[in-house]
């Protein structure tokens, strides 16, 4: 899947969804949060009488799995592309920006660049991804 802007602002949330997901995993194999109830008809007397069942709902784990294992995915493929940038201080303000989530202020002084925080976000982040053709 070709990289974007979008799916490299994605990052962040992508890392607390897969943290609040992780977690109800947990809570569903762990706690009573996994189980789900269903009503069926028991036909031992003669006519439907309503019973309840209850039991491990699969099916809404199997679902939070994928979900999961979807964005495990999505962020492992934006991490790779931003490693893979060969320069390394334009990787570092990819990792900086994109995969940290650090104000660009903050970046600026981290690289050298205290009197112009706009340099990283202009000077490098910009020509690359005018570079790399997503600009």
């Amino acid at each position: 899947m070709e990289m974007t802007i979008e799916r490299l602002e994605s990052y962040r949330r992508l890392m607390r969804e897969i943290t609040i997901l992780r977690w109800e995993l947990n809570e569903m194999n762990t706690t009573d949060a996994g189980l789900g109830s269903s009503v069926i008809n028991d036909y031992r007397g003669g006519y439907a009488q309503p019973q309840a069942v209850v039991g491990f709902d699969s099916e809404r784990y199997r679902r939070k799995r994928r979900l999961l294992d979807k964005k495990e995915t999505e962020v492992e493929e934006i991490r790779k592309w931003v490693e893979a940038i060969e320069d390394t201080v334009t990787r570092k303000v990819f990792e900086y920006y994109y995969l940290e989530g650090l104000p660009w202020k903050e970046i600026a002084k981290r690289l050298g660049y205290r009197d112009n925080p706009d340099y990283p976000r202009i000077m490098i982040r910009d020509t690359y991804l005018k570079k790399v053709g997503m600009k």
